[in-house]
């Protein structure tokens, strides 16, 4: 049995013991978010990174434990569990060594060797195994296999009862997890993918063309090259093979399996040898290397889309104050949706300013009666079909105007699918889908944490080779992001929907779905304590998530902080000390430099959570995202024939790839900023120079109209 926490320790270099009470509390049922915010004395301050990658490992090697229990089950009741082979499976670390070490004794259809051992062929097998030692002398083989000829077991001759013995030993040498392991690491290390595109498609007519004649070492393969070629490949464009050194493997197995001197049998061995290689090792040790190299394009591209999601989501909001969503269109006309400063929706308007000058006169009255009726602040824009002509037509109105509301064209990525979701159905059961659609690009203005967790992650755009990957991990860690993205921020009790609050740490779909049933029912929440009231929300619940959850203007300003409720005792003996007030909780983080922080050390309390309790007085009810900012695109720029090479422009990332950065430049389509035109120095990863959301100057270094292609730089 495994010392689960010692290995862990070793591997993650982390205090066995912070591991052993971080396990605790998961295994007890805590989430990571509040672990790493609220536990920080039992973990010596864990963040969430090491904290999901002793989770994971740990499920690995508990899933690990379990299927080593399955197979030393399965051995010892075939009788053929020795005590050097339970050894060597207690040891393992690695599912795929684990495999290895089982497949010998792995029940299996019939095989030639197990049709050969049918035939009473495995005697032969092991005379000629005998043989196979450096004291050997010449013995005729041939003279051996004539007493095994037998017509009603279907041996009719020498020659076939040679080659039964030989598929019995290529059997026993193709199933060695020495030999197995050596050549799939040699496979890994020195092996090449190779692709070609197919005869059936000429040079020009397929988005697969970098690979029509493409060599890669499997070592260094790009995760996004290997996700490529086996969608290529999926697709029927491609011919992909690993190709290696026959001859070095062969070379390999004689040196490690052929003992004798005598060339009868050196020869026997030889021809057995490659055939165990061609028919039962290469296509299955290929398979396995290319799922290897699979699995980690997999991870890493999945580690880039978590990245990107993680940007959008923390996307610096506008504020919530009075806004109107628009998606933009030409013949149906622009969808006008009003909403207050909660994201409540107000009001619906239809506009056709993109048709006659009469529509369009109309269109602007309408929408200056909006703004001045409803106080407008914002305005967001959808991107899509008629984006940048209905920008241009809100320049127009705003600049008639004496108070000018902030106008910000808005990624709309993902606002169909939310408005045909059920969520959107229920939330509004009356509407158009259009109309829906206009509401979720207003509240991504005003916040786009809030309305993007309402949409599956995969629909909003910034994925890799998304649907490649295992969609198992994906989803896992999706959901890890945003969960941890939503307890990083906070949320308004008040004002939170039901999608929203599932994201919170322990809270479910039932007790979130409870919780805005008993807020619709009663009224806003007057202060932490009173969601102890909901259905199912009981204590463990409470303790999980009461400090994620914000109250503004609430009975107790600790409420609208990150502040836990089972500190709230020490805050009030900090105050007490101070002589403050806890309606004046600014001013205690100017004045606890004069207190010594141990004094206020408890059991469950340390300086660590100490020290973060006065680092959110500082700033109460703050929102931790970025200071909003949002990017003008040039006039006159709406299409792709609008645009000039060596043109300089401003837009805003909308997806990083390990290969460059996707930017809108107001063109209704992304141009790409190649890895190697992202900064005057070398970059290996360009989510270190640019991220999702960010606006960014560029400059047009190509331009394909045919094939919608725009090629960008960010280099001086």
């Amino acid at each position: 049995m495994l010392d689960i926490n010692k290995i862990l320790a070793q591997e993650l270099n982390i205090n066995s013991q912070s591991i052993k009470n971080a396990l605790d509390l998961l295994n007890g049922g805590a989430t990571i978010p509040f672990v790493a915010r609220y536990r920080k004395e039992y973990t010596n301050s864990l963040d969430e990174t090491q904290l999901r990658n002793i989770w994971d490992r740990f499920t690995y090697l508990q899933e690990l434990e379990e299927r080593k229990k399955v197979i030393l089950k399965a051995i010892n009741d075939a009788g053929k569990l020795t005590d050097e082979l339970q050894e060597k499976i207690d040891l393992c670390l690695q599912k795929t060594e684990l495999e290895d070490l089982y497949l010998p004794y792995k029940p299996k259809r019939r095989t030639r060797a197990t049709i050969a051992k049918e035939k009473g062929l495995e005697s032969l097998a092991e005379f000629i195994k005998s043989l196979n030692n450096p004291q050997a002398k010449s013995t005729s083989i041939e003279q051996e296999a004539v007493k095994y000829i037998a017509e009603e077991k279907g041996v009719k001759n020498i020659e076939e009862a040679i080659q039964g013995a030989s598929d019995i030993l290529a059997e026993s040498v193709a199933e060695k997890a020495e030999l197995r392991s050596y050549i799939r690491e040699y496979f890994l290390k020195s092996g090449c993918f190779s692709s070609k595109i197919k005869d059936d498609y000429p040079e020009g007519t397929t988005k697969f063309e970098m690979y029509r004649n493409f060599r890669v070492n499997v070592k260094d393969i790009a995760p996004h090259n290997m996700l490529a070629l086996l969608r290529g490949e999926s697709e029927g464009v491609l011919n992909l093979e690993l190709d290696f050194d026959r001859d070095f493997v062969l070379s390999y197995l004689a040196d490690s399996e052929i003992k004798t001197r005598v060339k009868e049998v050196r020869y026997f061995y030889q021809e057995m040898l490659k055939d165990a290689l061609n028919r039962l090792m290469k296509n299955s040790l290929i398979n396995e290397v290319r799922g290897q190299k699979k699995a980690e394009a997999d991870i890493e591209s999945i580690k880039t889309f978590e990245t990107n999601l993680k940007e959008l989501l923390l996307s610096p909001p506008a504020g919530m104050k009075p806004t109107l969503g628009i998606d933009p269109g030409f013949r149906t006309g622009c969808k006008v949706a009003v909403l207050d400063e909660t994201g409540k929706f107000l009001k619906y308007q239809a506009i056709f300013p993109h048709k006659s000058a009469a529509e369009k006169q109309q269109a602007t009255t309408t929408i200056k009666q909006l703004i001045q009726k409803y106080k407008i602040e914002l305005i967001a824009i959808g991107n899509g079909t008629a984006g940048r002509e209905t920008d241009e037509f809100m320049t127009e109105v705003i600049s008639t105007l004496d108070k000018k509301p902030i106008k910000v064209i808005v990624n709309e990525s993902g606002a169909s699918i939310y408005s045909a979701s059920k969520v959107a159905i229920e939330e509004f059961p009356d509407l158009d889908i259009t109309v829906r659609g206009a509401i979720s690009i207003g509240r991504r203005l005003q916040d786009p944490l809030a309305e993007l967790v309402k949409i599956d992650p995969k629909s909003i755009g910034v994925g890799q080779y998304q649907h490649d990957v295992d969609q198992k991990l994906l989803k896992k860690k999706l959901d890890e992001t945003v969960e941890s993205c939503v307890n990083y921020v906070g949320v308004d009790l008040n004002t939170a929907s039901k999608e929203l609050l599932i994201f919170v740490s322990g809270m479910s779909s039932t007790v979130a779905k409870n919780l805005v049933k008993y807020r619709n029912e009663n009224g806003a929440f007057k202060n932490r304590q009173e969601i102890l009231k909901v259905s199912k929300l009981g204590g463990k619940t409470f303790e999980l998530c009461a400090g994620f959850l914000r109250i503004r203007s609430g009975e107790n300003p600790l409420d609208n902080t990150a502040v836990h409720p089972e500190s709230y005792s020490v805050v009030e003996n900090i105050a007490q000390d101070l002589a403050v007030s806890i309606n004046q909780i600014n001013q205690i983080s100017n004045r606890v430099k004069s207190l010594d922080l141990k004094k206020y050390v408890t059991d469950k309390i340390g300086e660590p959570t100490l020290k973060d309790i006065i680092n959110e007085l500082e700033k109460p009810g703050r929102d931790p995202r970025a200071e909003f900012k949002y990017a003008t695109f040039r006039e006159g720029i709406k299409e792709i024939k609008d645009l000039e090479v060596g043109m300089e422009l401003e837009g805003i990332v909308t997806n990083v790839a390990n290969f460059g950065a996707f930017v809108d430049v107001g063109v209704h389509q992304d141009g790409l900023v190649h890895i190697s035109q992202l900064a005057d120095y070398f970059v290996k990863d360009p989510k270190q120079v640019v991220k999702v959301g960010q606006v960014v100057k560029v400059r047009v270094l190509e331009i394909n109209e045919k094939l919608k292609r725009i090629g960008l730089s960010m280099r001086k």
